[in-house]
């Protein structure tokens, strides 16, 4: 009987060396070769828990790869221009590698973006914010370890503030934010005419069984009803899907439909990688999609430099791993604020921030097409008409209509021991008003 535990306690050990190893160097890697932080501050804060906290890494900086191990395993993460980082899974670093970004690099942002810069706001609101910005991100008063702080009001910059070590250009990790990037594309791609939310998707696998209803509304309101386990501490879809699959949306579409589809609302990651990997297929090449992303949503917000770094299969991870800087995401939010409008041009069709914001019909207020939304009140001292993009460990764009505010925190605050005030936080900022 001891020898059998001790055995299935060594295999069940050996199916999560895939998840601990490879959140330990991907994660690694995009922070030293996309962010530019120290490896250092990274392994002591943001991989310093659980088993992670055990990966040994090597640091290849000539070739821009990280190895991570832990006992018997090891992962690979490798850095390409473009791209950023993938988790190395099926291949070798050289094939890898030899996939060259299908895009020319821009090296010069104001080129590519023009004047595309957010104004300076209110000086006398700016001054009133100052002792905020310093007690969240100096002084961590509001709990939490906050990289960046950025407030827009009415359009204008009056709150910034980075922590040490942490640029106005160092792009950051959206987790999860990501989903309401790949919500702006799919509205953007409505209003072009090359997807239909409301329709049934021709996704060839479900067409044999009840699947084949499922619409992209269905998962934007994450209600497609697969089968999905988002529980971030064990061996789950989510952590096996970011961590050992090659294909991220072809390991959640293969999943066995669990309830109707549009009648039962839980959060799942592996919805939003369905979608950015349709959407990928409506076009003809990758030159085509990456250059439709760039040239629709990022170039007209100023965003110039971002990664939306993609799975082994090269479909951009729309759930999880964008890199932007404090500023491209306050722009991002800006533009939901503005009705789908930013610096003076209309990104987003006319009612698409409409249909973002309307509940999902389970979800009791608390939840739109990948946005979280305040109806439910889950922030009682912020308005009802609140609603944001959240990410894992503490990102946070929060967007108020009625305030014309714009709130953007980045960071590592996970819960539960570190989570950043929140509801405290934007109490004190609308008080400033």
């Amino acid at each position: 009987m001891l020898f059998a535990a001790i055995l299935g306690g060594c295999l069940y050990l050996n199916s999560l060396m895939p998840i601990i190893t490879g959140y330990g160097a991907k994660n690694m890697a995009s922070a030293v070769f996309v962010s530019g932080r120290d490896a250092a501050d990274v392994q002591a804060l943001d991989l310093n828990f659980s088993f992670i906290k055990f990966n040994r890494y090597k640091i290849d900086y000539k070739n821009r790869t990280v190895t991570s191990r832990f006992l018997w395993a090891k992962s690979v993460a490798v850095y390409r221009d473009g791209y950023g980082v993938t988790l190395l899974r099926g291949k070798t670093i050289s094939q890898l590698q030899a996939e060259k970004y299908p895009l020319p690099l821009e090296e010069n942002c104001q080129g590519l973006c023009g004047e595309k810069i957010l104004p300076a706001g209110d000086s006398a609101l700016a001054e009133r914010l100052e002792p905020i910005a310093r007690a969240l991100v100096d002084e961590k008063s509001y709990n939490g370890t906050p990289f960046a702080f950025v407030v827009l009001h009415d359009g204008g910059v009056v709150a910034e503030r980075y922590r040490k070590g942490i640029e106005a250009t160092t792009e950051l990790l959206s987790w999860s934010m990501g989903k309401s990037f790949t919500n702006a594309l799919v509205g953007i791609m409505s209003g072009d005419g090359l997807v239909d939310v409301n329709a049934p998707m021709d996704i060839p696998q479900w067409q044999g069984d009840a699947r084949k209803a499922i619409t992209l509304g269905d998962l934007l309101q994450m209600q497609s009803g697969l089968e999905w386990n988002e529980d971030y501490g064990n061996r789950s879809d989510v952590n096996l899907m970011l961590h050992r699959e090659q294909d991220m949306g072809l390991y959640a579409l293969n999943k066995p439909l669990q309830y109707e589809p549009g009648t039962h609302w839980y959060y799942s990651s592996g919805s939003t990688n369905i979608v950015m990997r349709y959407l990928r297929g409506r076009f003809s090449s990758d030159a085509a999609f990456l250059g439709y992303i760039q040239d629709r949503l990022f170039t007209p917000l100023g965003i110039c430099g971002a990664h939306f770094e993609p799975d082994m299969s090269g479909t951009p991870v729309g759930s999880s791993y964008l890199y932007a800087t404090a500023r491209d995401y306050a722009s991002f939010g800006q533009m939901y604020l503005s009705d789908g409008c930013a610096f003076g041009s209309r990104i987003l069709p006319e009612g698409w921030v409409d249909y973002t914001v309307t509940p999902a019909s389970d979800s009791r207020g608390g939840y739109g097409a990948f946005f979280w939304l305040n109806r439910g009140g889950s922030l009682p001292d912020a308005p009802a008409d609140t609603f944001s993009c959240q990410g894992h460990d503490g990102q946070e764009i929060f967007i108020i209509p009625s305030k014309g505010l714009v709130v953007v925190v980045l960071g590592y605050s996970p819960k539960p021991d570190h989570v950043i005030e929140w509801n405290r936080l934007l109490k004190d900022i609308i008080a400033a008003l």
